[in-house]
């Protein structure tokens, strides 16, 4: 089988480890005769999987006893409506900023319930900073403030959690279990399981419990948080196999030395990446201001715009796969997420260079 580094956005790669892991138990887990595919959701086997997966989270995030930890599916896009739905009412409002395309997305779908407060927006410059925190135009009555904190296609991270006087809500989607966050400064955090977490298929929601019981009277009953709540994530059958590899993935993040250690390897990935760009004396370019440079998703250019599709073509023969940008943004974008080993990292930026003096 030929070896090659998957760069992809979502669904992105996953760890060797937990390939191997579920490969080995794929026809029979820990002697029960049955793949986790075929269990009973409310059998004692699937049971303990998802108990583990939610405890080792927790332990990992050091979530609070007051917060609720609930796999749904959906993805992340269900929460844009999800969100609104049980938090906020149709004659108040929310305040979002807006950093980029799940940003915008995200307020779209949130007013068909509610009112939308954009408090700040980056867009007349291409969404290449994080506005300013004492320039946001809040309102002071929102029932939550709302953020992306990492936008996977335009490359743009949030570098620290926004302050906020109402409940803080973010999608972490692209940046989840990749560095160290105080969940007790969040109000809910969702995330789809694609990028850091497991396979497509499932969303994890982490809501603080005073939160719940608030949704509005037309919420249909599967998208209510309360109802998941109350049956532990069990009101209907859950996504069982990717909560599983997600107990897998939380387990092979421990072995790393936890968020903290992946934090670590993610910091010196992204440095790799982006010194080379910054030192190839504009044959790469990043139009994203320094301080709010993804360390998930590394979005650049080449300089002579031509090239690009000869970089993808000869990076695909040198095992460097799925590096073209999204549709809307084009150019190149290499996803570094916590399973990316730094040796594919290494690889890419010697092709990079390699390529470069070809072509320079």
């Amino acid at each position: 089988m030929a070896k090659v580094y998957n760069f992809s956005a979502g669904p992105a790669m996953l760890p060797h480890e937990v390939l191997a892991e579920a490969q080995s138990e794929l026809l029979d887990w820990h002697g029960s005769g049955m793949s986790v595919m075929e269990m009973s959701h409310r059998g004692k086997d699937f049971m303990e999987i998802i108990h583990d997966a939610e405890h080792d989270l927790r332990t990992l995030l050091r979530i609070p006893a007051n917060y609720k930890v609930l796999f749904l599916q959906g993805g992340a896009s269900q929460q844009f409506s999800m969100v609104p739905l049980n938090l906020a009412t149709e004659s108040g409002s929310i305040d979002v900023v807006n950093t980029g395309h799940w940003s915008r997305l995200a307020i779209k779908e949130a007013r068909r319930y509610t009112r939308v407060n954009v408090v700040a927006s980056s867009e007349a410059t291409q969404f290449d900073h994080v506005p300013a925190a004492d320039t946001w135009q809040r309102d002071p009555d929102a029932a939550y403030l709302h953020y992306t904190s990492n936008e996977t296609i335009g490359g743009l991270q949030f570098p620290d959690v926004p302050e906020s006087a109402v409940p803080l809500v973010c999608d972490m989607s692209s940046d989840f279990l990749s560095k160290e966050v105080d969940i007790g400064r969040f109000g809910l955090i969702y995330a789809g399981a694609q990028k850091n977490i497991g396979p497509s298929g499932l969303v994890l929601v982490i809501v603080r419990e005073d939160l719940l019981g608030r949704a509005q009277a037309a919420t249909p009953t599967m998208l209510n948080y309360q109802v998941h709540a109350d049956s532990d994530s069990m009101y209907n059958t859950p996504s069982t196999w990717p909560i599983y590899i997600a107990g897998l993935v939380f387990k092979w993040i421990e072995r790393q030395g936890g968020v903290k250690g992946i934090e670590a390897r993610n910091s010196e990935k992204a440095g790799l990446l982006y010194h080379a760009i910054d030192s190839s004396d504009g044959f790469y370019t990043t139009h994203i201001q320094a301080p709010y440079r993804s360390r998930m998703n590394v979005v650049f250019r080449l300089g002579d715009t031509s090239l690009e599709d000869a970089f993808l073509m000869e990076a695909a023969r040198n095992g460097l796969v799925q590096l073209k940008g999204h549709r809307s943004v084009g150019g190149i974008r290499a996803s570094i997420y916590n399973a990316m080993p730094i040796e594919g990292v290494k690889s890419l930026v010697n092709f990079m260079m390699d390529f470069a003096r070809q072509h320079g």
